[in-house]
């Protein structure tokens, strides 16, 4: 499959969050390939709510860049604090295909356990299970690995190919990450 150089992606990130704080803000940085940065989205989610994918959903849905997105980035699915994402249902409704990238792969079992604090766990473990599997990608600096949804792992490895340019991450979500930093304080560089 022959993919676009500017090809438009949307990564997201969170800003950080103090303990008692109630919503946490999260960035949303639409990129063409690795390249040029296109625009910005942003939207509040509840700490450690169940809010993250719907209002994800709505914020792409209603972003004047909608129609012209191609994929979906996300620094993992965990967003201010545990705030999961859902990346079928991310999918299912943008009907644009999901990657959640991380620099490592959680415990799974430790993750889903830390959920039981919370008395919706079930529903939280679910959303964990429907990620789904890992897949590992070799970056000049080292690997990352991800998760995906509505596409395939041929062009998953494209896709990074072409953004992973300045750092193991993919551009859209560095860049959400150093604008998210930003926003908290000070950007220290690392997505």
């Amino acid at each position: 499959m022959k993919l676009k150089d500017e090809i438009r992606i949307i990564g997201w990130d969170d800003c950080a969050f103090k303990f008692r704080q109630k919503s946490v803000l999260i960035i949303g940085a639409v990129f063409r390939g690795g390249k040029f940065l296109d625009g910005l989205l942003s939207t509040k989610i509840t700490k450690d709510g169940m809010d993250a994918t719907e209002k994800i959903i709505k914020s792409i849905k209603n972003a004047r860049h909608y129609e012209q997105l191609s994929l979906i980035m996300l620094d993992g699915i965990s967003y201010g604090g545990f705030n999961l994402v859902d990346i079928r249902l991310l999918n299912k409704k943008t009907k644009l295909p999901v990657m959640a990238i991380q620099r490592k792969i959680p415990n799974i079992d430790k993750f889903n356990e830390t959920m039981r604090i919370f008395k919706n766990h079930k529903k939280r473990i679910a959303v964990v299970k429907k990620a789904g599997k890992f897949y590992r990608y070799k970056t000049a600096g080292g690997e990352i690995f991800y998760q995906r949804c509505g596409i395939s792992d041929d062009v998953c490895r494209k896709i990074l190919d072409m953004t992973c340019v300045r750092a193991n991450v993919p551009e859209p979500i560095r860049v959400a990450h150093l604008i998210a930093s930003g926003l908290s304080g000070e950007s220290k560089g690392r997505a």
